[in-house]
């Protein structure tokens, strides 16, 4: 796993390109704004590389205290199913022992409930708390996602310490008065 920073600009595009193809537009941001987070020190991108160093996969993480968040993990739609984000994701567990965090949509239908199970197979657990991310673009609205946990399933009181780091440091917004 390399740690691209600070990371090229053919890097950053066929990264940008693989989270086009991989995500839906209420879960990226634009190329401006998410290039802009290469500025923030808690915000890292790991690659996996072929031989002629072309971006197969990318994580995006954001690195805090009490947890690690992954923003991001896609592959390039080519060639997935190959077991690459499984070892990525794998490699970036390994490497603390901080929780892991990150967002899923609702187990609705099969695509998710799939994505969910790949997580779960890493060790993730799903969490039955309520959650939104907030926009990442200008004129969205929020998006109802569930947040999945590693080494094991979080408290309420955890879940929310955990959400309002991400909205404070990810999201850059108030956290609301929930407790």
């Amino acid at each position: 796993m390399s740690n691209q920073s600070p990371i090229s600009g053919t890097t950053f595009d066929e990264i940008f390109a693989i989270m086009e193809a991989s995500f839906p537009v209420s879960e990226i941001r634009t190329y401006s704004g998410q290039r802009a987070l290469l500025a923030n020190p808690n915000y890292h991108l790991y690659t996996e590389k072929d031989a002629e160093d072309r971006t197969l996969a990318f994580m995006a993480v954001w690195e805090f205290p009490e947890l690690r968040f992954v923003e991001h993990i896609a592959v390039n739609p080519d060639i997935r199913g190959g077991g690459i984000g499984k070892k990525l994701m794998n490699r970036y567990i390994s490497r603390s022992d901080k929780p892991v965090v990150l967002e899923v949509e609702p187990p609705e239908g099969e695509m998710e409930q799939r994505r969910i199970g790949f997580y779960e197979r890493l060790g993730f657990y799903l969490n039955p708390y309520p959650y939104v991310q907030p926009p990442l673009r200008a004129g969205q609205a929020d998006l109802p996602l569930r947040i999945m946990t590693y080494p094991r399933p979080v408290t309420l009181k955890e879940f929310q310490r955990f959400r309002d780091v991400l909205y404070t440091e990810v999201y850059q917004i108030t956290v609301p008065n929930s407790r």
